[in-house]
């Protein structure tokens, strides 16, 4: 080749290279190999653009500062430009920094809040205040994301909000709380967990009083607790919002443990709630659920010297639900990411005509129940197993839901016609609370979250959220021996197998490199003219 056509080479490649560059700002793709392709706008989000009759303005207020010295916010941006480009125009996309453009107080106003980071220039430390929120503007209408420093559920937030918003629909869950009426603060004490996770999805919360008449124009309603609390009057007006078509999430068990007196256990004298719930073809059963997979509890006692000791058992009244044991076929359980229960009550379902019923997770087949008198102590481990003889062991339904046509509990007519409704019982209460952080529990939350969306009829939101790899855990497998043995293989694997792997490559690569030394120095020696 000539020195000319090596030059117009050269040349045609760099343009060919610069067209290419050019046309990938209009024409990409990317592969995507996480399971549950959780880098890919999911299929509700791209056909958005279907149900939005004006434009959706998204506005993602970030600092230069924080850009500078971090690279999520790139990574933000680079989502949310990805997902405006599926919406055919009829989602724009703002990206301000609200310190150079003045307007900090002004979106503070809007609900998006400052954040403090601490920074380190040529030995100087200093603190600045940063944003990074997002405001969704729609007609007269505006939600807003007050922090946002993570891509994991942001186009879950998204698509929830602009549906939200374009349907004129807020999600608004009211909230019907056990023991609310004597402890005023409880819901902000026990459920600050449950209701950040609930605000950041974009649901307003509603706190209701007892025997206030339910909306119907709620998304959902959340009845937690309250068997012994709840008085007749509130019991019948959730009966009749459940008649005309409403859908709830009940937490509620019939054995209560004090966790402030020594885990004292009882049963509770039901009020009304246990038998409206059997009515409607869930009968929580009055013992406490026991099970092979079980948490680590920190307990305290009585040293020999008076002081307090601290120490740690596997106690089997704290399941942990594993998602091989949720309802695959059921929209809220279908990517199962499990739970931690503590003491909760097994469900007996016997749904009446006209209402379906499906269990959504259970324990595992090595479960057993505990009837009264009840034992809760973890360092009484032959007492703990008191009863598994006499219940026999197999799986307990913990959580179910029911769709249909309910009967009312109380013999009330419904005003006007029956509407189909929807709720999900789970026969436990303390694992939506602040007692979660005992065992790192996030995603109880994340399961919440997913009744919600299915109460409020938005299955494929759920798909969204679902969606993500999860944390796995490092005790899933709960049978000593085959944990035993999982330990043991992947001890030798990874002390002799890998290393004896990498040192057979070396002696095998090493050997054939001198192999082919000595082949190429023989060729030499007996041909030197060819080599000349």
């Amino acid at each position: 080749m000539t020195k000319k056509q090596t030059t117009l080479t050269m040349l045609m490649t760099l343009a060919a290279i610069a067209l290419c560059l050019l046309v990938s700002r209009q024409f990409w793709f990317r592969a995507d190999i996480t399971a549950g392709r959780v880098n890919t706008i999911s299929p509700v989000s791209r056909n958005l653009h279907t149900e939005i009759g004006d434009t959706v303005r998204i506005t993602y207020f970030i600092s230069d500062r924080l850009k500078a010295i971090h690279p999520m916010p790139g990574e933000i941006e680079d989502f949310l430009r990805e997902y405006v480009g599926f919406q055919r125009g009829k989602v724009r996309l703002a990206v301000r920094d609200p310190v150079r453009e003045n307007m900090a107080q002004e979106i503070q106003s809007l609900g998006i809040v400052p954040q403090q980071i601490q920074t380190v220039e040529e030995d100087q430390a200093s603190v600045s205040t940063v944003f990074s929120g997002i405001l969704i503007e729609y007609l007269d209408e505006v939600s807003v994301m007050p922090v946002v420093f993570a891509t994991d559920t942001l186009e879950y937030e998204l698509t929830s909000r602009i549906r939200a918003l374009v349907r004129d629909a807020p999600r608004v869950l009211g909230v019907l709380l056990g023991g609310a009426e004597t402890n005023p603060g409880l819901w902000e004490e026990s459920y600050s967990l449950l209701n950040a996770e609930l605000v950041r999805a974009g649901y307003r919360i509603r706190s209701l009083r007892p025997g206030e008449e339910i909306p119907e124009t709620l998304t959902a309603l959340l009845v937690l607790d309250g068997v012994e609390s709840l008085d007749f009057g509130a019991l019948l007006a959730v009966d009749r919002y459940i008649l005309a078509g409403g859908r709830a999430l009940f937490t509620a068990k019939a054995v209560g443990i004090d966790v402030q007196e020594g885990l004292q256990a009882r049963l509770l004298q039901d009020g009304g709630l246990l038998a409206m719930l059997a009515a409607y073809g869930a009968a929580i059963r009055p013992e406490i659920a026991m099970d092979e997979a079980a948490l680590t509890m920190q307990y305290q006692s009585w040293a020999a010297n008076g002081g307090i000791q601290l120490r740690f058992f596997r106690n089997f009244q704290w399941i942990r639900v594993l998602p091989e044991n949720g309802n695959p076929e059921h929209p809220v359980s279908a990517r199962f990411g499990g739970l931690d229960m503590y003491w909760a009550n097994p469900i007996l379902l016997a749904p009446p005509e006209g209402v379906d019923a499906e269990p959504l997770f259970t324990t595992t087949e090595a479960a057993w129940t505990m009837r009264e008198p009840f034992v809760t102590s973890p360092e009484m481990e032959y007492m703990m197993l008191r009863d598994s003889e006499e219940t026999s062991l197999g799986p307990r339904i913990l959580g179910a839901s029911l769709s249909g046509i309910f009967p009312s509990a109380f013999g009330q007519e419904p005003v006007g016609e029956a509407k189909p409704g929807r709720i999900v019982v789970i026969g436990e209460t303390d694992f939506a609370t602040s007692l979660l952080n005992a065992t790192g529990a996030g995603h109880n939350l994340d399961f919440l979250l997913q009744v919600t969306d299915w109460l409020g009829h938005e299955e494929d939101i759920i798909a969204i959220r679902a969606r993500g790899a999860g944390s796995g855990r490092l005790d899933r497998i709960s049978d000593p021996e085959k944990r035993a043995g999982v330990i043991a293989f992947a001890r030798v694997l990874n002390i002799f197998v890998v290393p004896a792997l990498v040192a057979l490559t070396g002696i095998v690569l090493g050997l054939r490199r001198r192999k082919l030394t000595v082949k190429v120095a023989r060729a030499e020696v007996a041909d030197p003219a060819e080599r000349e």
